[in-house]
């Protein structure tokens, strides 16, 4: 008998060593989770293909390649145990995975948290899906590849080119070295990757609508497939106690209802979140597939020139957040890196973020929604040239995407689709098409979700609910200049000439500071807006006068400060690109909380 329980000790062991081996073993889809799924991030194979001769060469049947590469993480990053910095325009990866037994008449999912940028999935070398787009989740069926409790051999290819300007790329460098604004790039599986188990008639998704003035929420299941008899059962939990629950026929469309008594309320102050419980069941009462959720009671809406959350004033004390990291790229390094972003966010002042550039990992949402943390979610948009057909279909569908993975965070309460459309022509006439496909992504937004849309941070706008302004004066006198309104209806604006006439919405400065404050050079070509004080005592003068000057402003509804870290060259961050604090948070802390008197909480 002891030498049974020393073999199940050693057993557990072995275990526990083997998944904490596994970078980022966390379950990636928080609000979607299952019992029956593997994590497959870790050691998988790979080599690179620059003459894009792979498919010619046989690769696609390949049970290995001569390099290992370490998944979640890109090839350039530290991480990946590559750190290849040039450009990577096709590359291959290879993994063989066991597929459990007990996965038996289950439909095998493999799933992409993201693959920069178009992708093609073989499994035992039969082609099982394609996909385009460098930051949005998708799945591949693998079940008519291969059969449950045998080996699949998974080869992914991985096309990615964003010199072509066919592609979102955000802030990834279009010349071999970082410089400016832009860093290093991006190529391959950045996000994880793992199988789940799913019943053929299971749930596909479950878009999840609060509405607080009717103390509800608003459910729209979809599912796999449809079976006779099939029923959807649904309960919402506030801890172990049930507070609703409905049971429905599982059809489509179909709509359910659930309301709640003494509805508790999602907000920074206080981020209550619910448990949601799924259960398809068949005709015999067999649950035959469980999901397990949460979701958040609150209220986002316009009324005039001023965003109101749960029906109170919102006035937004944002930071950029470009989601950099200095050993993974776009990967956090673990999932504790993801909270400890917010946390340092929240402890200098901020109460939101503007997430830069990059489509963050459904892990930070899951944070941002347990921890109270308000973020604008955007694509990587700049690289695009959406004048070109093929780049307005690629951003179309991957924008698409975004949206619908990520609608259920109670954290996210506007859609930015882009940022400072430069690239837009001048005239009417020439700007016609893009203005057009603004319009489009716009109207395709708001036909996705409720939200209000931000067409464009900063730049040209067209169609939008929401008006932003980007500006980084340094000079506080000179920002109340330009901040000052000189004629009745209009606001500062990009260019009055070139974007269309504002109509009244709430307004943002989306962008100001960027105060360069260098505690160790990081690369030869460091910059940060203007010219950097020479002292901690006038940076902090200077960072108190130019955000005092955007509170005294009453049109204004909240601004965006540049930025939360250093990100490679760019130091302007309120820490390092390690994280390490450049200032005293006390000192930051009032000057980010402060408040115009319209947004100041009631007296009790």
């Amino acid at each position: 008998m002891r030498n049974v329980c020393l073999l199940c000790m050693c057993l557990c062991a072995l275990t526990l060593w083997a998944q904490t081996e596994i970078p980022r073993p966390e379950h990636p889809r928080p609000q979607f989770v299952r019992d029956s799924w593997v994590n497959l991030n870790g050691q998988w194979t790979y080599t690179f293909d620059f003459g894009d001769t792979g498919l010619e060469r046989g690769l696609a049947k390949s049970e290995g390649f001569d390099g290992n590469i370490t998944v979640p993480f890109c090839p350039e990053s530290k991480l990946s145990g590559v750190e290849y910095k040039d450009f990577i325009n096709c590359m291959w990866y290879q993994r063989k995975v066991d597929v459990p037994a007990a996965w038996e008449g289950k439909k095998i999912m493999l799933n992409f948290g993201a693959v920069d940028y178009y992708s093609t999935i073989y499994v035992n070398g039969h082609l099982a899906g394609r996909h385009w787009g460098g930051t949005s989740s998708f799945a591949v069926d693998m079940t008519p590849y291969v059969k449950a409790g045998e080996k699949a051999n998974i080869v992914v290819c991985v096309k990615d080119d964003i010199r072509q300007g066919e592609q979102t790329g955000g802030k990834q460098s279009r010349v071999y070295y970082s410089e400016g604004c832009y860093y290093t790039r991006v190529t391959g599986i950045w996000q994880t990757v793992w199988m789940e188990a799913v019943a053929p008639a299971g749930l596909k998704e479950v878009y999840v609508k609060p509405d607080l003035d009717n103390s509800c929420f608003v459910l729209e299941p979809k599912f796999h497939a449809l079976e006779k008899g099939l029923s959807l059962q649904v309960k919402l939990k506030d801890g172990n106690k049930v507070v609703a629950s409905k049971k429905v026929k599982a059809t489509t469309p179909m709509t359910v209802i659930l309301p709640v008594k003494n509805v508790k309320t999602w907000s920074p102050e206080s981020p209550f979140l619910y448990d949601l419980e799924y259960e398809v069941v068949d005709a015999s009462g067999k649950v035959v597939d469980k999901v397990v959720s949460y979701t958040g009671m609150r209220k986002i809406h316009i009324e005039g020139n001023r965003v109101y959350l749960n029906n109170q004033p919102l006035y937004l004390r944002m930071v950029l957040d470009q989601g950099f990291y200095p050993d993974g790229v776009w990967t956090a390094p673990t999932d504790a890196d993801l909270k400890r972003d917010i946390e340092l966010s929240m402890s200098v002042g901020f109460n939101s973020a503007r997430l830069h550039q990059k489509v963050f990992e459904e892990r930070f949402h899951y944070w941002a929604d347990k921890l109270g943390y308000i973020t604008w979610g955007e694509s990587s948009s700049w690289g695009a040239d959406t004048n070109k057909e093929l780049t307005a279909r690629n951003f179309l569908t991957e924008w698409q995407e975004i949206v619908e993975r990520d609608r259920n965070h109670p954290s996210i309460i506007m859609w930015t689709p882009f940022n400072e459309t430069w690239e837009r022509p001048k005239g009417v006439e020439a700007a016609r098409h893009q203005d057009r496909f603004v319009s489009d992504v716009y109207d395709l937004t708001k036909a996705l979700d409720y939200r209000p849309v931000h067409d464009v941070s900063g730049g040209y706008h067209v169609k939008t609910d929401i008006w932003s302004y980007h500006n980084y004066e340094q000079n506080p006198d000179k920002l109340k200049d330009r901040l000052t309104i000189k004629n009745p209806g209009e606001v500062p604006t990009l260019a009055k000439d070139r974007e269309a006439a504002y109509a009244g919405q709430p307004y943002y400065l989306d962008e100001y500071g960027g105060i360069k404050w260098v505690i160790e050079q990081y690369a030869s070509n460091t910059w940060g807006y203007g010219q950097g004080p020479k002292t901690l005592d006038e940076f902090y003068t200077r960072l108190e006068a130019l955000t005092d000057v955007i509170l005294g402003f009453d049109y204004i509804n909240g601004y965006t400060y540049t930025q939360l870290t250093d990100v490679e060259q760019e130091q302007n961050g309120i820490f390092t690109y390690d994280r390490k604090p450049k200032f005293e948070p006390e000192k930051l802390k009032a000057i980010f909380g402060k408040v115009p008197a319209w947004a100041a909480p009631a007296k009790k």
